[in-house]
């Protein structure tokens, strides 16, 4: 985890934080020093740590920077503030990297200073909207995201690949900057570490290269947290169960995840409350909840306080419409867990539909299915083809040339969900649309794979969410 300082007031800085909080930061830890109290409920505690105190205290500053950052962000509506905060720095740390955000037009003879001047930024947006003037480089096109720079991390599976052995649909690599230098790219260009690629393509297919580019597989529950949860309702499931339960959660936490968080609601039998506490360790925490709160409100706290990237939970739980309206609020991948056992599964299923959301949950399917050494399988209706699911199939065939994860397709003219309930185990991976949210009741006359995924109940299920 990377520790970056940030200083900070007014209404800019605590914009640029919340913008921060909303950002996809996993990989980096925050410390916030603002002279007023910021409120920014996105944050996470895990990834902000905030401070209240004027950052010129040479006293107050010179203890938080016995830590060691990559950089400091400093983002004041003084120039004052600014002068004497970059002085406190430099008395403590004579190379530490500095962006500063300037409204003033300072100079500094300190090459590790990095000066971002607002009225620069301001200038360069409105020459955009003048007639007959080229555009810069980062205003080109639909400013939606359609071109991209990524730097190649040492270990991505994009390293020391030839070029024309990535399948580009959609997507271009047009360029590559290494050592200062442009390259234009050719078939025969090998990509190599700390290269910086310029993208362009679709935003949404390039999202997704960007995610391929910045881990490896083996990152999941990442993007989404860094531990696990097991949820247990000792008034909902029966005391054979509840062991069950856990000896799969720890088998799935063998292969993922930092820590496991063993929540239990409604307890009362102090026998099996026992057993239970027994599984304590260094990486399972076994939390007991008395209190009688609120159900959903405790889920919700938990995954934000314990940084949460997979939740679990019994089927029975899962069929309770609150639950799964609270899980699907959390933004958080759901893996139902049946009778079956665990320990014994190989596959990961996909139903193919023409909802482009599997494109979304692609790389995840790909990425938890490498990690539990699963057999990645497609199933597809053959009655049903059309140009959204052979554009379907084609995302997810790049996507395994590029994870080196090969995928089986299986066309049957039965419907697919009749056809599965035949096979004895396997991972049933689907998008957690508001679809899911229905009751069973109402899709009776449905024939979408995905509003009958209470039709495989019986088997295990990961509910991958697609509104982040």
């Amino acid at each position: 985890m990377k520790k970056i300082l940030i200083l900070t007031d007014g209404n800019t800085g605590k914009h640029f934080i919340e913008r921060v909080a909303d950002t996809y930061t996993s990989e980096n830890i925050y410390y916030v020093v603002s002279m007023d109290k910021l409120d920014v409920p996105n944050a996470k505690p895990s990834q902000f740590k905030f401070y209240q105190f004027d950052p010129t205290s040479f006293y107050k500053l010179s203890n938080l920077l016995k830590m060691d950052f990559i950089q400091v962000i400093i983002a004041l509506k003084n120039s004052i503030d600014v002068d004497l905060s970059i002085k406190n720095i430099r008395a403590v740390k004579h190379q530490l990297r500095i962006i500063l955000l300037d409204r003033w037009g300072l100079e500094f003879d300190d090459q590790n200073i990095v000066v971002v001047n607002t009225n620069d930024l301001i200038s360069s947006r409105l020459l955009d909207y003048l007639p007959n003037v080229p555009v810069i480089a980062q205003n080109v096109g639909l400013g939606e995201g359609e071109i991209m720079e990524i730097l190649v991390p040492f270990g991505s599976s994009f390293v020391y690949r030839h070029i024309e052995a990535l399948e580009q649909k959609n997507w271009k690599i047009v360029a590559i900057y290494r050592n200062q230098r442009l390259i234009l790219a050719s078939p025969k260009r090998m990509i190599q570490p700390n290269d910086l690629l310029l993208l362009v393509g679709e935003p949404s297919v390039l999202k997704t290269v960007y995610r391929a580019i910045k881990r490896e597989l083996g990152q999941f529950p990442a993007p989404y947290g860094k531990n696990l949860y097991l949820y247990i309702d000792m008034a909902t499931e029966s005391e054979k169960t509840l062991p069950k339960l856990i000896k799969r959660a720890k088998h799935i936490h063998k292969n993922l995840g930092d820590k496991l968080y063993i929540r239990v609601i409604n307890a009362s039998d102090i026998d099996m409350i026992e057993k239970i506490k027994a599984h304590r360790s260094e990486r399972i925490v076994v939390d007991i909840d008395y209190t009688q709160q609120d159900k959903m409100a405790i889920i919700l706290n938990d995954i934000k306080k314990m940084n949460i990237g997979l939740v679990m939970l019994s089927s029975k739980l899962f069929s309770m419409l609150k639950i799964r309206q609270t899980l699907y609020d959390s933004k958080i991948p759901v893996l139902k867990l049946a009778q079956k056992p665990f320990s014994k599964l190989k596959e990961s299923v996909v139903i193919l539909t023409d909802n482009k959301d599997l494109e979304k949950i692609s790389t995840t399917v790909f990425d938890i299915s490498a990690q539990l050494s699963f057999n990645l399988e497609l199933f597809e209706f053959t009655q049903e083809k059309n140009e959204q699911k052979e554009r379907i199939v084609e995302h997810y065939e790049n996507l395994s040339v590029i994870f080196s994860k090969s995928i089986k397709i299986v066309s049957e003219e039965a419907n697919p969900i009749r056809f599965l309930k035949q096979k004895e185990n396997f991972l049933h991976c689907l998008p957690f649309s508001e679809k899911i949210l229905e009751q069973p009741f109402y899709s009776l006359f449905s024939t979408d794979s995905e509003q009958l995924y209470h039709r495989l109940g019986n088997y295990h299920q990961l509910f991958i969410p697609t509104q982040i």
